[in-house]
């Protein structure tokens, strides 16, 4: 189904709304020309958007429509994550990388604005000492929808952030994304 400019454009701008700015994805410069750029941004956005073009922001291409199909979808998020949204912890003398979760969300909105998810359960072990949750992610596309699902699971006496429930459901967020690719890279620089 075809949108006209100016659906476009207004689905574009309620997308930027949502998403914030493209620095927010990576470094934030002085607030003042931050802002100056950031509306010199917006503007030459909505241009292209208006000419029915993709747009770049921050590294990730844009698509002017909100709905795409699924292998426009895929593509974008098989894309590198920029370092500088990689976190690393360290926990039993191993160190790990990864992206937060609230940066995932801020991701998946972006490339997959019509994405949804959903906690499926939430098992204790017969020892009460870790809690695992089992997340779906669904992706809608023009052409089909698919899902995935990962299950997270922490420790009961963790306390270092959260709860615990909170902390599996973030992990196994994570992992649904990365079933679909966003952060996979992730997953194959730990095994070199």
């Amino acid at each position: 189904m075809a949108l006209s400019v100016s659906t476009q454009s207004s689905a574009l701008r309620s997308l930027w709304t949502a998403v914030g700015r493209r620095r927010s994805y990576a470094k934030v410069a002085s607030s003042s020309s931050y802002a100056a750029e950031g509306r010199r941004e917006k503007k030459q956005v909505e241009a292209e958007a208006e000419e029915g073009v993709d747009v770049d922001v921050g590294g990730f291409a844009v698509s002017s429509g909100i709905s795409r199909p699924l292998s426009e979808i895929l593509k974008q998020l098989n894309k590198k994550v920029p370092d500088s949204l990689v976190k690393t912890r360290s926990e039993n003398g191993f160190t790990s990388k990864y992206i937060p979760w609230h940066i995932v969300n801020r991701i998946m909105n972006l490339h997959a604005p019509e994405w949804s998810g959903e906690v499926r359960s939430v098992t204790y072990s017969a020892d009460a000492k870790s809690v695992s949750v089992v997340y779906r992610v669904t992706l809608y596309g023009t052409d089909a929808e698919i899902f995935r699902e990962s299950i997270g699971t922490a420790s009961v006496d963790d306390t270092s952030y959260g709860d615990p429930v909170q902390k599996a459901e973030a992990m196994a967020f994570r992992r649904a994304c990365a079933r679909f690719g966003l952060g996979l890279h992730l997953y194959h620089e730990d095994l070199s």
